[in-house]
C-alpha cells in the first residue's frame, strides 16, 4: 500500500527513529509498502534547514539521498489535482505544506504517516500509534 510520509516521520525514521510511533514504525519497516514523500516536504525541509531552523544528521543533500535511498522513499509530485483540491480545504492547518500533504492523501486515497492530529480534521486517514 501506498503511504505519504509528513516531514516529522521522514526525519525521525532516519535520525532518531525512537520517536516513531508503533504503527509508523511498522509501516515504515514493511517492504510491501510504497513510501512517498511531498516534493512540497522536501521543499521545506530545505528552506527550514537554509534557515538554520532545523539540524539533520549529515549536510542536507547528503541526508536527502540517504533518506530516500534508505527507506526507498519516491518523490510526489505536485500536480494541478493537488493544487486544486488544496484550494477547497477548511483552515484546520494554516501550513501551505502541509495543507498540500492532505490533499495529495484525498486525491490520492492514501494514508499519512504523522504524528500531528489536526489531520484527522480532514478525515484522512492518518497512522502514528
Amino acid at each position: 500500500m501506498r503511504h505519504l510520509l509528513d516531514a516529522h516521520a521522514l526525519i525521525w525514521s532516519l535520525d532518531d527513529p525512537s520517536r516513531l510511533g508503533a504503527r509508523a514504525r511498522a509501516v515504515l519497516q514493511d517492504p510491501a509498502n510504497d513510501l512517498a514523500v511531498s516534493v512540497g516536504t522536501i521543499w521545506e525541509l530545505s528552506i527550514t534547514t537554509g534557515l538554520g531552523k532545523l539540524s539533520l544528521s549529515l549536510p542536507y543533500r547528503q541526508w536527502m539521498d540517504r533518506a530516500l535511498t534508505d527507506l526507498g522513499v519516491t518523490v510526489s509530485p505536485i500536480t494541478l489535482e493537488f493544487t486544486e483540491k488544496q484550494m477547497a480545504l477548511p483552515f484546520h492547518h494554516r501550513d501551505p505544506f502541509d495543507r498540500l500533504m492532505v490533499a495529495q492523501c484525498l486525491v490520492d486515497g492514501i494514508p499519512l504517516v504523522s504524528a500531528d492530529a489536526v489531520f484527522d480534521q480532514y478525515g484522512i486517514t492518518r497512522i502514528w500509534e
